[in-house]
């Protein structure tokens, strides 16, 4: 394999990036009238303007040449054909087929998956509905009221952030919460907002082995049989997602509530399937089909489109143009929806964890950037906190503003103020405000030209701040099923320039073994010698000053 570095296409991009780094954005605006129609896209239900970019024709020419250089649409098809894409575990990736509505067979090792998925949905969508309906009843003969989700990474990530997402289209009967931290503070102050004989726990575990997963559901078990339940309720109140039979019915489950999916569905792609069930509860199997159906529309496009209309591609190709060219080694996701609060907090499992790597799939080093920091934060409140770096720092960060222009909350101005922060921020970016500028403005409004010198530098900005903006109609579970497909995509597109694999996870494995390994020692209540010498100081102080020392 030819690393990216070495190829004709990058060594054109880096020379290309001297000839163009010094033409700012508003030259790129004054000289090209129809910018914004070019430099466009529709797909899937969304509306990508990505004309905010230091990028000309022959930028997109180039980079679409690395993506060919790269076999972007070789390795796209040969994740969606189930071929072995994580190459480290053997397995292929196949979330995309748990979202298959044209129910075109997909092969695994000679074997269809399509019915074995459809089997998994048509089970959830029983399951669910007695639920939402009321038939489902606690130990005492009540309806379910509230559902606790027990999970932890892409277990509680995914669900907890497409729950809050589509708020307005939740059951009014159910309360949906969320653990996944092992800080007992997560447990304790979930279980004070629910009652036992109205609660329903899932609990979501693949092996039904995760530590921190199993130690809050042990807890939960603990405070549900604290009451007046006891252990033949257990069944009514405690579901579980997994593949462990044998460890589900020890804790107490019937099997016949356990909701199985498969190894080749990596935990932060795993919404798609029966770890969606807190989402499924929320909004029912028929929305969630629609969300479904959303993804599924972004997946045809994006193994259909040609490379320079394909949006994920482009996404993909504009991460790679600024991490690797012009040093942005940060990402700002900014959605301007309150609903998606959780947005970025989900993209970053979704992009760190599948693209935080410096080997090459065929395990060499990699001598160049990968995956950048993203974090984010919804607009309005960003403007008022991190906004100010964006704008004045010492970094560039690209940016994607994420907007619907209808809101499912109508209230007064509101919506037209949202969307007018929005565009105005971009613009600002894009823009921002030279010191000529700022002195008409000061002058105009009475200041003196000391008082004009002295802050010209403080408040001046230089613009040239990339950005795009993605703009759906409303933010409904087709939007959002797409939205985030969009997103999966960009990650792996990303991950095939740098030949990396985006599946796998180790970095995870190596902090919980050592974990593991620690809380064995801390059991013994002895003095621990076996790490280095900051360790040992940190977990024998923690021993003393708990008075756990022998």
């Amino acid at each position: 394999m030819t690393h990216p570095v070495d190829l004709d296409a990058w060594k054109t991009l880096a020379a290309h990036y001297d000839d163009v780094k010094s033409t700012s954005l508003r030259d790129l605006f004054e000289s090209d009238d129809a910018r914004f129609e070019k430099f466009q896209l529709n797909a899937a239900g969304i509306f990508l303007d990505y004309s905010k970019n230091h990028v000309t024709d022959d930028t997109l020419a180039n980079l679409l040449r690395l993506a060919e250089n790269s076999d972007v649409k070789t390795r796209l098809q040969s994740m969606f054909d189930g071929e072995l894409v994580n190459p480290t575990e053997g397995r292929p990736a196949l979330h995309t087929a748990l979202r298959n509505r044209s129910n075109t067979p997909v092969m695994v090792a000679g074997e269809d998956v399509m019915p074995g998925v459809n089997d998994v949905l048509a089970r959830l969508r029983v399951f669910t509905d007695s639920v939402r309906s009321g038939d489902w009843k606690g130990y005492t003969g009540k309806p379910i009221t509230d559902v606790v989700n027990i999970g932890i990474g892409g277990s509680d990530l995914g669900p907890l952030m497409a729950v809050e997402a589509l708020a307005p289209f939740a059951h009014e009967r159910l309360n949906m919460h969320f653990v996944s931290n092992v800080d007992g503070s997560h447990m304790v102050s979930t279980l004070k907002k629910v009652d036992p004989d109205t609660t329903l726990f899932i609990v979501a575990s693949k092996t039904f082995t995760t530590q921190e997963t199993l130690t809050n559901a042990h807890s939960a078990r603990d405070w549900f049989l604290d009451s007046s339940a006891t252990e033949s309720d257990v069944s009514k109140h405690f579901v579980a997602l997994s593949t462990n039979k044998e460890a589900v019915s020890e804790f107490g489950i019937n099997v016949d509530n356990m909701f199985g999916f498969w190894d080749w569905v990596g935990g932060r792609y795993s919404l798609w399937s029966s770890i969606g069930m807190p989402l499924m509860l929320s909004i029912g199997m028929d929305r969630f089909e629609q969300f479904l159906q959303g993804a599924h529309d972004m997946d045809v496009h994006t193994r259909t489109a040609p490379l320079s209309e394909n949006m994920p591609v482009i996404l993909a190709l504009l991460t790679v143009w600024y991490n690797n060219f012009w040093s942005a080694h940060s990402h700002l996701i900014a959605p301007y929806d309150q609903y998606l609060h959780r947005f970025p907090a989900y993209l970053q499992q979704l992009t760190m964890e599948s693209n935080g790597k410096s080997v090459h799939v065929d395990g060499t080093p990699i001598s160049c950037s990968t995956g950048p920091v993203v974090w984010g934060e919804p607009g309005t409140n960003g403007q008022h906190a991190y906004f100010q770096l964006v704008h004045q720092g010492t970094h560039i960060i690209p940016t994607d503003f994420i907007m619907a222009l209808e809101s499912l909350n109508p209230l007064g101005i509101h919506h037209e103020l949202l969307m007018a922060n929005c565009f105005a921020q971009s613009e600002a970016l894009m823009m921002g405000k030279t010191k000529e500028e700022l002195k008409v403005e000061m002058q105009k409004a009475g200041a003196s030209d000391a008082e004009i010198e002295r802050l010209s530098g403080h408040r001046s900005f230089a613009g040239n701040r990339p950005s795009n903006t993605l703009l759906v109609q409303q933010l409904t579970p087709q939007a959002l099923g797409a939205l985030i497909a969009l997103y999966e995509h960009k990650v792996f597109v990303e991950a095939a320039i740098w030949d990396i694999n985006p599946f796998d996870q180790w970095g995870v494995e190596l902090g919980k073994q050592l974990a593991k390994s620690i809380h064995q020692e801390m059991e013994l209540a002895a003095t621990v010698k076996s790490h280095d010498s900051s360790t040992n100081g940190l977990i024998n102080k923690a021993l003393k000053l708990n008075n756990l020392l022998a």
